[in-house]
């Protein structure tokens, strides 16, 4: 039943396997047995398309539920004694995935080592369900009403540019000074206009941009900047110690943009395994020390 839910779920035997850590025959055998069992067909299959049978539409549901049921007994019945096991996979962006996030990462597989990990760095997941993934970090607002949001902290960010960028000219202290400067455009949060907060008065001014490289990598757009590309909006945790050697500057220091939130999502569910539970525990414990050791102060 198990593999039949990650089935319909992933939309492929393929992906199920993928999912489940074994292969595609092995698959193909327990659906086998699970309709010989039921005396039921429950996928139509051809060779592009798979469909759920009006018996396997009945069963699937029946299925989720008897499997939440069951997990839920058995963590009752272990109670505080539960020792998380099993693969747990959780989607990170890319620049957090790498650096701030490993310490925290590593602390949980050191304590609960009947678990591991798949770590995947993206910075946007569509479908947790067909993925197969447990959790996310997920930099910027929510709004999957299906997923839970655990709010973490936000991330300041600053305006940077490298030396080069301003020819010789005075260093900008006014957003307004900005405009005539060439951009760079970090796509997932700004593509031609960026809108910049005094952190003082509170005074908000938007700045049309013509990006000359717009990019959906953090790591793309900060090295872009050190090239003497353009000027960049990005993650003051990232920026700091290229501004500290003077790679970077901070330009208009009294203007922001507006900070980015970072959550811990995953799905609505009524039963969470104890690997999942755990790991949220973990990164909420780890925050203060993630965001400070960034130079970022924690919000919660």
């Amino acid at each position: 039943m198990q593999t039949f839910v990650r089935i319909v779920e992933a939309g492929s035997l393929s992906a199920a396997a993928a999912q489940l850590g074994t292969t595609q025959p092995t698959i193909s055998r327990r659906l086998q047995a699970l309709e010989r069992s039921l005396g039921l067909r429950l996928l139509q299959r051809s060779t592009h398309v798979m469909r759920l049978t009006v018996d396997g539409e009945r069963c699937f549901e029946r299925a989720k539920a008897l499997l939440a049921s069951w997990a839920a007994f058995e963590s009752d019945l272990r109670g505080a004694n539960e020792e998380p096991e099993g693969i747990l996979r959780v989607v990170a962006p890319h620049a957090f995935g790498q650096e701030r996030f490993v310490r925290p990462l590593a602390d949980f597989l050191h304590r609960h080592p009947r678990v591991s990990v798949e770590w995947l760095l993206h910075d946007d997941i569509r479908d947790f369900i067909a993925a197969g993934i447990d959790c996310a970090i997920q930099v910027g607002e929510v709004r999957d009403p299906a997923l839970v949001a655990i709010k973490l902290s936000e991330i300041p960010r600053i305006v940077a540019a490298a030396p080069s960028v301003l020819a010789d000219g005075p260093r900008p202290e006014q957003a307004a000074d900005l405009a005539c400067l060439p951009w760079l455009a970090l796509r997932t949060f700004y593509r031609n206009e960026i809108s910049l907060t005094h952190a003082r008065t509170g005074k908000t001014e938007r700045i049309a941009i013509s990006p000359r490289v717009s990019t959906d990598s953090l790591y793309a757009l900060r090295s872009a900047a050190l090239m003497g590309l353009g000027v960049c909006v990005g993650s003051a945790w990232l920026l700091a110690d290229d501004i500290a050697r003077g790679d970077l500057l901070h330009l208009a220091p009294e203007w922001q943009a507006a900070p980015l939130p970072i959550y811990l999502v995953y799905p609505y569910a009524r039963f969470y395994p104890a690997r999942l539970r755990q790991f949220v525990d973990t990164i909420r414990a780890a925050m203060p020390s993630v965001m400070n050791g960034a130079g970022i102060d924690t919000q919660y």
